[in-house]
């Protein structure tokens, strides 16, 4: 499809109803969001489901715009939802994120993942540093756009 970029794959702290997911998307979109399945057949599609951990709910978001910022739609989602959304970053690192934050922030962070029958728990959410062990052991922090926090000043992570 023109203009579609793919998937969107996001975590967001707290447990959101999917249907309050696709209205904070549909918002910051301004277009039709709705579940596979249903909905218009030009709606931009949308799988939420929950996991354990401190970053509970998984977002699919399917046929993704290719001509926004996917950052910059998280953190409008964030926003609407008043909850962080993590969003993969520019790095090979799979414990790197961008954080967006309520207050429409975003910074790079590091988690610990765990793989479990119901999909991939987030937990120890923390600044990307440089220095963090998850730094040292994947290449790439310092190379993303999103500079870990102590290459920057003012960048709080």
């Amino acid at each position: 499809m023109v203009g579609m970029a793919g998937l969107w794959n996001w975590s967001a702290a707290g447990r959101i109803e999917p249907e309050r997911v696709q209205n904070a998307l549909a918002g910051a979109l301004e277009r039709a969001v709705s579940e596979i399945g249903e909905g218009p057949p030009d709606a931009l599609l949308c799988d939420v489901y929950h996991v354990h951990g401190e970053f509970p709910t998984l977002i699919d978001v399917y046929l993704a715009p290719d001509d926004l910022a996917e950052e910059t739609i998280a953190s409008a989602v964030a926003v609407r939802l008043g909850a962080a959304l993590l969003v993969p970053d520019d790095t090979l690192n799979p414990f790197r994120y961008v954080c967006a934050t309520p207050d429409g922030g975003l910074n790079p962070v590091h988690v610990d993942e765990q793989e479990t029958d119901d999909g991939v728990e987030r937990r120890h959410l923390r600044p990307c540093t440089g220095s963090d062990p998850a730094c040292a052991a994947h290449a790439g922090c310092h190379g993303s756009r999103w500079k870990p926090a102590g290459a920057r000043p003012g960048n709080a992570g």
